[in-house]
């Protein structure tokens, strides 16, 4: 097909502008909620291209429609790309002209990838456009989701209209246990749900020397973590998926001084929502149980939640086709099962159907760094194979019936 050739030719030529934005990105990275200057440089990036395109909630995120919506209503169904474009607050290790330049912080879970991935397919479709090189009406929105990390960024954006008008939305994740060139697809549930778990241990401070005297809330905050660790799982049949984890814990100001209260943070993880159901109980449950030996006092709260990423059958099919084209058949690969990460991707599921899939990104996966790490990067040659992979799909999806 001629528009084939001429987008994969828009790519080559702009493949260095793609990597230029993800290392510009990477260099100046910003965490979950303060993606202001990100968002400013993706607005103006954007703008050039003659697009509609509008800030997200408090200037955080980046919304970008090629037809207003009026037009797009009446030419084609409008397709969704989202990318994310929060950091981590990690320290960036490598020693790479691109590395963080902001102390503490860096893009260690590969969303300045997304993001450049993202723009690179927007560019390419609106080049495409201008050449009247569009084998049918196309119309198309880009979202730059803010706060990912911390599981808020995609409900605001959906508050703000970001799935207004849009009837499929497709995404994706780089992968470092996946060679470049590599694309993992499953059909269904490819992530889990994911509760954030806050527990609260009221006790009865006091000095350190005479502990009879409190009711030490870090000794029932240790009781609880082992007694949770033991038996959440030791209660749980043993096929059904639960992974309970305590990743901060808060209490006390002086090693003399028992406090009067810690905080506990966490997640819980299911992949079905009866488990998820049970699993609440049995943390309340035993939450009473070490009130009951302690002498504290045991707060379960449940926070954010996020549903599980559920693949749309007949869009991972195209997904399947597209990427076959453009990675061959022997390189895409079934994911045999859901992962027991999250992902907020899981919200815009809500409003259409859609797909998320695994890039590969590792050029060496015996050198690979996991995501979430110091050390982590990618073989930047993996953002052409995301940008035509997600380009192939707008036009793809927008497909009419009649010449289906």
């Amino acid at each position: 097909m001629q528009w084939i050739t001429q987008l994969d030719a828009i790519i080559d030529r702009q493949a260095a502008e793609i990597v230029a934005l993800r290392r510009h990105l990477h260099t100046h990275p910003e965490p979950s909620g303060e993606e202001l200057q990100t968002s400013l440089h993706l607005y103006q990036l954007l703008e050039q291209q003659s697009l509609e395109v509008r800030m997200g909630p408090d200037g955080c995120g980046v919304m970008a429609d090629n037809l207003p919506s009026e037009e797009a209503s009446s030419t084609a169904s409008r397709i969704a790309l989202r990318g994310d474009i929060d950091a981590l607050r990690i320290q960036d290790a490598k020693q790479v002209a691109y590395r963080s330049q902001q102390p503490g912080i860096m893009h260690a879970c590969g969303h300045d990838a997304h993001t450049a991935i993202v723009y690179g397919a927007v560019r390419a479709l609106a080049a495409l456009a201008d050449g009247d090189q569009l084998p049918w009406p196309v119309a198309w929105r880009a979202i730059f989701q803010p706060a990912e990390e911390t599981a808020t960024g995609a409900v605001r954006m959906v508050e703000a209209g970001a799935m207004e008008g849009v009837s499929r939305i497709f995404s994706l994740h780089v992968d470092p246990a996946r060679r470049t060139g590599e694309i993992g697809l499953r059909s269904g549930a490819l992530t889990a749900h994911c509760d954030s778990l806050q527990l609260t241990v009221r006790g009865r401070g006091g000095h350190a020397a005479r502990p009879h005297e409190a009711e030490d809330p870090i000794a029932a905050s240790a009781q609880l973590i082992s007694t949770l660790y033991q038996f959440v799982p030791r209660t749980t049949d043993s096929h059904d998926a639960v992974v309970l984890t305590i990743g901060r814990v808060h209490g006390g100001e002086n090693p003399n001084v028992i406090p009067d209260e810690v905080e506990l943070w966490g997640t819980m993880r299911t992949l079905e929502s009866q488990v998820r159901a049970r699993t609440i109980e049995k943390i309340r449950q035993l939450a009473q149980g070490v009130e009951g030996i302690t002498g504290t006092q045991i707060e379960v709260t449940f926070h954010v939640s996020i549903p599980s990423v559920y693949n749309n059958a007949d869009l991972t099919r195209l997904v399947w086709q597209v990427s076959e084209q453009v990675v061959g058949e022997e390189h895409v690969q079934l994911i045999a099962r859901p992962s027991m990460g999250s992902e907020d991707f899981a919200h815009y599921l809500e409003k259409a159907p859609g797909v998320m899939f695994r890039l590969g990104c590792a050029s060496d996966l015996s050198a690979a760094t996991p995501l979430h790490t110091s050390l982590f990067d990618i073989d930047e040659t993996a953002l052409a194979i995301g940008t035509r992979v997600l380009a192939r799909l707008v036009i793809m999806a927008s497909k009419p019936e009649s010449i289906a």
